[in-house]
């Protein structure tokens, strides 16, 4: 756990709603920061799709991750709202990194971290705020995220992956008893839909509203994770001081899997596995014998060869098999793909 954690008193925020005072009171809560590789015309949609809800961030940061494509220019010629800032990395910092760029510039009560491959739906936003708002113990709080064909997405809610789990995924032992608490998936996409908000141990870094409050308690991301896991590692931070994560099913994102990492798949399958050894060992470590934990992060880099090969057999599709599924945040099931597909077509509101 990072040093500037503070664990002194239990995790509990300031109301984040401004005194009335104007129409525009609820729009200087928000500053939406997006992270950018190479994302093409799915950057100037999502930012776009922010700007164009009744309620909207006070400003969209862009960070720019060294991007090689026309991402940026095509942003800066399709939106002039001075509302948008746009900040180059100048190398790569990896997504944790650039976040907390982001972060440390913005101002608003609340940070919204938006994948530049996302579109929020009409009312999502609004309804991130209400729940952010409705218990100063939450700290951070997560939409429901779907596929372009509307199944839901995994990551946007679940559990903790602890090394027992992982270890369950490499040997195919979850298979065997697929519902019982020490076999079970960490990914809840295969759980009913909540009737309303309810409290998960973590949500996905693809879109999270988080307090300020909250990043003054926890501290940053942790930039030693370059691609993936710094937003689990987040959540356990902030569930050790008793702060709370909800999941908003009533808050709608679409998001397409990928766009940043198609053009360099080995390289972000490697910073993947690397980033889920370091996730393990930094917050398990202690809890596992040394001799276990060892075996697990073992385990966890042979999986890389056999994953990179089907990474590139699969270039035009989804990867299979379940090892994949503990990084790939929108693997499809069939289960998850008719529940979420009935409840967004259910709801006559489209993408903006």
């Amino acid at each position: 756990m990072p040093p500037n954690v503070q664990t002194r008193t239990r995790f509990a925020k300031q109301p984040l709603t401004p005194p009335k005072g104007g129409d525009g009171d609820v729009d200087r809560l928000v500053s939406a920061v997006i992270v950018n590789f190479n994302a093409g015309e799915f950057l100037t949609v999502a930012v776009e799709s922010l700007l164009a809800g009744e309620v909207r961030p006070m400003e969209i940061i862009v960070v720019d991750n060294a991007s090689t494509d026309d991402s940026i220019g095509r942003l800066q010629a399709a939106v002039d709202d001075p509302r948008l800032i746009v900040r180059h990395a100048g190398s790569n910092l990896g997504f944790a990194g650039a976040c907390n760029v982001g972060i440390r510039m913005s101002r608003g009560a609340a940070i919204l971290l938006f994948n530049p491959d996302c579109r929020i739906y009409p009312g999502a936003l609004a309804a991130l705020i209400a729940e952010l708002d409705a218990d100063p113990a939450i700290g951070m709080v997560g939409p429901l995220i779907v596929n372009p064909d509307g199944s839901e997405q995994r990551g946007c809610r679940r559990d903790v992956p602890n090394p027992w789990q992982i270890f369950c995924v490499a040997f195919g032992l979850h298979r065997l008893m697929p519902r019982h608490p020490r076999f079970r998936t960490f990914n809840l996409a295969a759980e009913p839909l909540p009737d309303g908000p309810a409290a998960v141990p973590a949500i996905s870094g693809a879109c999270m509203l988080v307090a300020r409050e909250t990043i003054d308690r926890v501290g940053y991301l942790d930039a030693s994770y370059f691609l993936h896991f710094e937003d689990i590692d987040w959540c356990m931070r902030l569930g050790a001081i008793g702060g709370q994560i909800v999941f908003v099913p009533g808050a709608v994102i679409e998001h397409t899997q990928g766009v940043c990492s198609r053009s360099r798949p080995i390289r972000v399958e490697y910073h993947k596995h690397r980033s889920l050894v370091r996730f393990l060992r930094q917050n398990f470590t202690g809890y596992y014998p040394s001799s276990f934990m060892a075996v697990v992060n073992v385990v966890v880099m042979l999986r890389l060869g056999p994953t990179v090969l089907r990474t590139l057999l699969h270039r035009r599709g989804d990867p299979a098999g379940a090892w994949s599924r503990i990084f790939a945040e929108s693997d499809r099931d069939p289960a998850s793909s008719v529940r979420a597909g009935r409840s967004a077509s259910a709801d006559p509101v489209h993408p903006q």
